[in-house]
């Protein structure tokens, strides 16, 4: 393992966002304010001395690592698998619709249980292997002293760092989804071979942080 560092950073925000819908793998474009907060966050990662831009292929996630290679003139490489949790048939549901039509697995999850998002969506648990996988290959394929961005989603990337760095499942709940625009940075420990969380949720200024998650 020769990468320096890598940062996953979630998309801008969305109409979705605003509402407090289930978005999961419907390709929501970003609102006027996710754009304005992909620039603005492009302009701060841009200082990193970026080596490379990845990036889950949905469009909102494209669309904010699109601002950062304008910046930098990096090319993007999208991966499926830095998606965000597949919720089936919830997806652009409000919790509130949500608990009408599956009480029983809207009780679970809003008790912390990792409950599969719908008959036919995905479990944190496989998100996590799934975006932890990604980013293990795309740190092993860096350069040395490198540092690359990851373009996703806020719950696919807390799962996927989660899983990256060895937590088990029933603590990644603790960590709380990032905010639009936010990213988190890990470092490889060269002495301890081993991946570490640096820093969480860091936004580059007030502007970029927003509240709706």
């Amino acid at each position: 393992m020769t990468a320096a560092r890598i940062i996953v950073w979630r998309h801008g925000r969305t109409e979705w966002n605003v509402e407090q819908r289930f978005q999961g793998q419907a390709d929501i474009p970003l609102d006027s304010r996710g754009v304005a907060q992909a620039r603005e966050g492009a302009q701060v990662l841009a200082t990193f001395g970026l080596s490379a831009i990845y990036a889950s292929d949905l469009g909102r996630a494209f669309q904010t690592a699109t601002a950062l290679a304008d910046v930098t003139g990096l090319p993007i490489t999208t991966d499926k698998r830095l998606r965000e949790i597949h919720v089936g048939s919830w997806e652009g549901l409000l919790g509130s619709e949500v608990a009408e039509v599956d009480p029983e697995a809207a009780a679970k999850l809003h008790a912390g249980v990792d409950v599969r998002r719908s008959a036919t969506g995905e479990s944190v648990a496989e998100v996590g292997e799934r975006t932890g996988a990604a980013l293990a290959e795309i740190g092993a394929g860096a350069e040395d002293g490198s540092t690359v961005v990851v373009a996703t989603h806020g719950l696919s990337g807390r799962a996927g760092v989660c899983q990256l760095v060895g937590l088990p499942p029933e603590t990644w709940r603790v960590f709380g989804s990032l905010d639009n625009c936010a990213w988190t940075v890990l470092e490889w420990h060269r002495g301890g071979g081993y991946w570490r969380i640096a820093e969480y949720n860091v936004a580059g200024t007030s502007h970029v942080r927003d509240t709706i998650s």
